[in-house]
């Protein structure tokens, strides 16, 4: 495996290409929101007769996808004339996928755990999305040797050097994520940076359970539901766990990460009761020397769920998530909302018809099932709406989302100021 290269090598960029200045406005006619700027003037709140909305102070575009954006962006007027892919998606976001592909930035697709490199030519330019890519992947490019710009998140980085550490010392990463996950994969391969790496991806704290009771069945104790046999664990996490992954081997000695983008209280959850079961199988220094956790959650998605609690203190009549249906961190932004009022995660302000009065939505669960509800908002009496945005979601969008839900009300969003 080649080291990262040098911020002297002309082929691997990092920082972007100094034209920030010339594609901001650009950015700005692509992704800004009247409305959305109307409720920040105003403390989050926009009140129009009785039809009241009310924002979250934390929402939308965070600083790893605003630069994820921008460099895709300056990377088309640095090469006008070049073929540029992206590997997979910039963000988790339809609309701003659009606007690239409209720019002719061409989408690789998916191969196995990476990407489909084939057509690509060392005379290209192959952006990297925010979620990263496989080690795998990078080396390919590297090999090619076509200019990789490189917008992955710092926060994901971070993950990365936490796996990486785990495994040069002899620990198997526990990763609490979605194993098909752009992230979740990039980080997983981290491991791979040493002999015998080795990871296991739960999605939840169900998951994490099943390891629990095989780490505690194997010393021997009692385990409230029968635990899985090696077979069977095994095939139940076929494609979550490393090659050559041997739960009777490497799950003597854990450390415990995340996918960023997760729900932060279960990440924690996780942490601590993995370490509790280690506890019980082995006794407290065991654990300190056999087990390891840290909460990896980003900062800008645990802004995000902590506004979203504030803004539940409130009395909200109901709550409308944005952003795409493959978004984790908008997912458990919807998951908190749903806990206390009626939730609809729409990946689009299309998704609200106006004419009809209906919404489609993605329902609150483990699996991606989307539903339609009409009528769907009351169209008299008091109403209060919340709002809020996962971390790939422009302003734009939000907007829109804002003023179909005034249109609903009788209420005509430009007139208002």
């Amino acid at each position: 495996m080649a080291s990262t290269p040098s911020s002297a090598d002309p082929t691997y960029v990092r920082k972007g290409f100094g034209l920030k200045a010339e594609v901001q406005d650009t950015l700005a006619a692509d992704y800004n929101g009247r409305l959305v700027d109307l409720l920040r003037e105003r403390d989050y709140h926009l009140e129009v007769g009785d039809t009241t909305i009310r924002l979250a102070r934390e929402f939308g575009f965070c600083y790893g996808v605003e630069r994820a954006v921008d460099y895709a962006y300056q990377t088309r007027r640095k090469f006008p004339d070049r073929r540029i892919f992206l590997a997979g998606e910039i963000i988790h976001n339809p609309h701003v996928n659009e606007k690239l592909r409209e720019m002719g930035v061409e989408f690789l697709s998916a191969s196995g755990k990476g990407f489909d490199y084939s057509p690509v030519a060392a005379q290209d330019v192959v952006i990297l999305p925010a979620f990263g890519v496989t080690i795998q992947d990078f080396q390919t490019l590297r090999e090619l040797g076509c200019v990789v710009v490189d917008t992955t998140c710092g926060s994901v980085l971070n993950v990365w050097k936490r796996v990486e550490a785990y495994a040069r010392d002899g620990y198997t990463s526990l990763i609490h994520g979605k194993y098909y996950h752009e992230e979740t994969r990039a980080t997983a391969s981290q491991v791979e940076k040493y002999p015998g790496g080795q990871y296991l991806v739960v999605r939840d704290m169900d998951e994490a359970e099943l390891v629990m009771d095989y780490i505690e069945a194997r010393a021997g104790l009692p385990t409230t539901r029968a635990p899985l046999s090696r077979a069977a664990f095994l095939e139940k996490f076929a494609v979550a766990a490393s090659d050559g992954f041997d739960p009777d081997v490497h799950l003597a000695r854990i450390g415990v990460a995340n996918q960023t983008t997760m729900l932060a209280r279960e990440s924690l959850a996780i942490g601590a009761a993995v370490g509790e079961a280690m506890v019980r199988a082995y006794g407290p220094a065991h654990r300190e020397a056999h087990f390891r956790t840290f909460d990896t959650i980003c900062s800008a998605t645990q802004d995000r769920q902590d506004a979203v609690k504030e803004l539940l203190q409130e009395p909200i009549d109901l709550m409308v998530v944005v952003g795409g249906y493959n978004s984790s961190n908008t997912i458990s932004l919807a998951a908190l909302c749903a806990e206390q009022v009626p939730t609809y995660h729409i990946a689009d302000p299309d998704d609200i018809d106006v004419g009809g009065n209906a919404v489609r939505y993605r329902r609150i669960d483990k699996h991606h099932h989307e539903d339609t509800m009409s009528p769907w908002l009351p169209t008299s009496g008091p109403l209060r709406v919340g709002i809020t945005a996962g971390a790939s979601t422009p302003n734009n969008k939000i907007e829109q989302a804002v003023a179909r839900v005034f249109l609903l009300r009788g209420v005509n969003p430009a007139a208002i100021a």
